[in-house]
């Protein structure tokens, strides 16, 4: 039998050693080079005193049915425009305001873009205005006095 580490031959009884999670079959010199194989040191664990966190109350999380309804006003770019002159900021201001690019905030002004929700509550907040409306519940309503066809009328016509 040979050693595994020096590759000569193993007089008498060979020695089984790990050597970095490896168990090796040694020769006498080689077997101070690691820790005897039956043996395994333990590993200390330093385990840190947990913390006590404070528990925040959890926001109500807004469903997709109230969003639809809720509409941005149809006059935000004078609202947005307004509202940085009464501040006296130019756009430049408002945009580090809002952590915001100015060519978005030009955007806005000229209506061609319309404000992501996340963007318009920093708007909203930093400009102390409201960019949206509630819409009514008369305005999702469908007229009952259209008389025009329908494709419910075609069915009920080929029915009979």
């Amino acid at each position: 039998m040979q050693c595994e580490i020096c590759g000569e031959d193993i007089r008498g009884s060979p020695f089984k050693i790990n050597i970095d999670g490896g168990e090796l079959t040694v020769c006498t010199k080689c077997s101070q080079y690691g820790t005897p194989a039956g043996k395994r040191t333990p590993v200390s664990r330093k385990i840190s005193p947990v913390q006590p966190t404070s528990v925040r109350p959890k926001r109500s999380q807004r469903t997709g049915f109230e969003r639809l309804s809720e509409e941005i006003v149809d006059d935000y770019d004078q609202i947005i425009r307004e509202a940085r002159e009464r501040h006296g900021w130019t756009i430049e201001e408002l945009a580090a305001q809002i952590k915001e690019k100015a060519t978005l905030i030009r955007k806005f002004e000229r209506k061609e873009l319309v404000p992501e929700d996340s963007v318009r509550e920093k708007l909203e907040r930093i400009l102390e205005v409201k960019l949206i409306e509630k819409i009514s519940d008369d305005d999702w309503k469908v007229s009952k006095h259209h008389k025009g066809t329908t494709l419910g009328d075609i069915v009920n016509i080929k029915r009979k």
